[in-house]
């Protein structure tokens, strides 16, 4: 399964949900401290239960087994988002356009805007 997804939308969704998860953070706890805490716990259950998150959703992208192209079990949502908190993991992309953290997870992003 080869993935041509430009690092533009990649980054674009993260902006979006750090973002979210800033003004989360900020608006309910009061600490713009929290926003990773606020960030991997958003990333984990959007991922686990939905198959994206809200940046995801936003810029047109899934997370998706990359076996088969099924819904991630949440031992992969919590690999790849354990992974992905660590930045230098989903910044190096291998032939197939995916992230180390993609890659130990098992996992792949999906372009929704394309069709098979």
């Amino acid at each position: 399964m080869k993935h041509e997804i430009s690092l533009g939308r990649r980054l674009l969704g993260l902006t979006i949900d750090w973002l979210m998860c800033y003004a989360i953070a900020l608006g309910l706890f009061g600490e713009a401290g929290l926003t990773l805490a606020v960030f991997f716990i958003e990333v984990l259950v959007l991922t686990s239960f939905g198959g994206a998150t809200a940046g995801h959703r936003i810029v047109g992208l899934k997370v998706v087994r990359f076996v088969d192209a099924g819904p991630p079990s949440p031992i992969q949502a919590l690999i790849r988002t354990a992974l992905l908190v660590i930045v230098v993991t989903a910044i190096t992309y291998d032939d197939n356009g995916r992230g180390i953290h993609e890659r130990l997870s098992g996992t792949a992003l999906l372009d929704l805007r394309k069709k098979v």
